[in-house]
């Protein structure tokens, strides 16, 4: 902004919003500072650069303000987790299979995790053959976004809605 722009010519728009066309860089500064705003870059890039005359504390008030509402707009992708054993019971399936099922419709992505203790271990078939079940009924409104695998006593799968 005004003596920090050091090329020789501009193209200028004036206050009211008109272009002045290109006209020299000092030039637009002393008209700039005779309607008591500030000769503002606002496309460096441009050949030559676009300058427009505008209260800079203005200006850089607008643009935070968009930004803020831009952030508020957009939406953030959380990864919500369902914990199972692999002998689980009917109710109890169903009543997690619903909240997978909510968390999607949200937009949210499911980490499924499987936990086996002691023997359990030794049956991870089983396990597997839950996530599946789950994968199959969601298959619908979710894809499988990592496939069940073992991690240590627990083996997961991250589950993530169509839309996404």
């Amino acid at each position: 902004m005004n003596d920090q722009i050091n090329v020789r010519e501009v193209r200028l728009i004036d206050q009211d919003g008109e272009n002045q066309g290109v006209v020299e860089t000092r030039d637009a500064i002393e008209r700039a500072s005779d309607a008591g705003l500030d000769l503002v870059e606002v496309s460096p890039t441009a050949s030559p650069p676009v300058c427009k005359i505008l209260d800079f504390g203005r200006y850089k008030y607008e643009m935070q303000k968009r930004a803020n509402e831009a952030r508020k707009k957009q939406k953030t992708i959380d990864v919500k987790e369902i914990k199972m054993r692999p002998n689980i019971d009917d109710h109890d399936y169903n009543v997690k299979l619903k909240s997978i099922q909510k968390f999607l419709n949200e937009g949210d992505k499911v980490k499924v995790t499987m936990r086996f203790r002691g023997r359990e271990m030794a049956h991870q078939d089983l396990g597997q053959k839950l996530l599946e079940k789950v994968r199959d009924e969601v298959a619908d409104q979710a894809k499988v976004e990592s496939s069940p695998k073992v991690e240590g006593r627990q083996m997961i799968m991250v589950i993530a809605p169509r839309g996404v």
